[in-house]
């Protein structure tokens, strides 16, 4: 009997669809992926089920078009949908991780800031 792999869920805008657009509707997904993802998700889904969950999927239509977005650039995973499944991790550009100190979240909240907004010297 084959194990059964362990759930990661990924977001989709800002994740797997770069989003440098910004919102154009909920069918209307015209960036490129992040680059690199593609082959990133290949190397995860060897040891992890790949889930993707947006808040696409919970408009008409939603679905589907990830589902597109994702045929057209070759990107495979093992599902989309709009149910936050079971998972042991999830990967989000617009997320703080807890780290079992309340104290600073407010902190965190007021200065978040998603990786395409950072500014980086070199």
């Amino acid at each position: 009997m084959r194990a059964i792999k362990p759930t990661i869920i990924f977001d989709f805008d800002g994740v797997i669809h770069s989003y440098t657009s910004g919102w154009q509707g909920v069918t209307n997904i015209p960036d490129p992926p992040v680059p690199g993802i593609k082959e990133a998700l290949q190397e995860i889904r060897k040891e992890y089920r790949v889930v993707v969950v947006s808040t696409r999927c919970f408009q008409p239509g939603g679905i589907e078009a990830i589902q597109k977005y994702l045929a057209k650039h070759g990107i495979e995973v093992d599902g989309v949908t709009a149910e936050k499944v079971p998972a042991i991790l999830t990967v989000d550009d617009r997320a703080i991780c807890f780290d079992g100190r309340p104290e600073r979240l407010l902190g965190k909240i007021k200065s978040f800031k998603p990786w395409n907004k950072l500014h980086f010297e070199i």
